[in-house]
């Protein structure tokens, strides 16, 4: 975390956590959602409309990617100073990106180590690693068929709706307040 957020953190300790505004997509972009684009529906499973507007200045996203986080209910959320903005996930937490060497990185740019590959009913690849869990990039799916014909990564069948349950995270903050 930034020792300015931190600052602020310490500053103004109460202020009110932000639902809804900020969405990652399966391919490890942010889009911001304003009141209108959340009236149009939901982050995932929506519409075009309801994803919002894909942030593309980068500083923010650097600021984003640093101060990117889990609380311990697995909301995962971006701490803006004093107020942690909680993010609507079209799939998983991380994306992961694979290089040609089989080396991986979330979305975030940290590294991770693979621990296990996993493979829904849909066609979706996932890794768990080390550092945390998510999608594979669709670009880099067939690097994992290389390590997998490779032998390095062994593919287990998952199902795909178990898998907030199973890896502890929640797809839609917004969606938990309303209840």
């Amino acid at each position: 975390m930034d020792d300015i957020v931190k600052q602020a953190l310490a500053k103004w300790p109460n202020v009110p956590d932000c639902y809804g505004w900020l969405g990652l997509d399966t391919r490890g972009n942010w889009f911001m959602r304003d009141e209108r684009v959340q009236a149009q529906g939901p982050f995932a499973g929506g519409s075009v409309q309801s994803k919002g507007s894909l942030l593309e200045h980068d500083k923010l996203i650097e600021f984003i990617r640093r101060n990117y986080q889990p609380d311990a209910q697995g909301q995962w959320f971006f701490q803006n100073g004093p107020q942690r903005v909680y993010v609507e996930l079209q799939a998983t937490p991380l994306i992961w990106r694979v290089n040609d060497d089989l080396q991986v990185q979330d979305h975030t740019n940290k590294p991770g180590r693979v621990q296990r590959c996993l493979l829904d009913e849909q066609g979706h690849v996932y890794l768990e690693a080390d550092t945390g869990f998510g999608l594979v990039h669709s670009m880099d799916t067939g690097h994992v068929a290389d390590a997998v014909e490779q032998g390095q990564w062994l593919v287990q069948d998952v199902v795909a709706a178990d898998l907030p349950q199973r890896f502890s995270y929640v797809t839609s903050p917004q969606r938990l307040q309303k209840k």
